[in-house]
């Protein structure tokens, strides 16, 4: 199992951007189907984007139009871009790679959208 680790994560005001990375460390992250989750306090995981092997997506309908997933050029890591951001959006932010049933999560990386 790869491990995952996110990063990009941070304040920033309403209707602002944020771009969130996952890689995994030492494999080539393409092998993966990536799922992004976010949490808050008190509540469960919510599946907000995902990517197959294929790069087929998918987003939740709270984030559609705003968010894109995506692989990079280089494929050593699956984006996150976030845009006009509101304060729902705040929440710690999980990456969680796929491969062959097995999956590996990363720590995840805080998100705070601030009016």
């Amino acid at each position: 199992q790869v491990p995952v680790v996110e990063s990009g994560g941070g304040l920033v005001q309403v209707g602002g951007s944020l771009r969130l990375s996952c890689g995994g460390s030492g494999s080539d992250i393409i092998y993966y189907a990536i799922e992004w989750y976010r949490q808050t306090p008190g509540n469960e995981r919510e599946l907000v984007a995902s990517i197959t092997r294929a790069s087929v997506t998918s987003y939740a309908d709270s984030v559609k139009g705003r968010f894109t997933i995506s692989r990079s050029d280089d494929s050593q890591t699956v984006d996150l871009q976030m845009s006009s951001l509101k304060p729902d959006d705040t929440g710690v932010y999980y990456c969680k790679a796929t491969n062959y049933g097995h999956s590996s999560w990363g720590r995840g990386t805080q998100v705070t959208v601030t009016s």
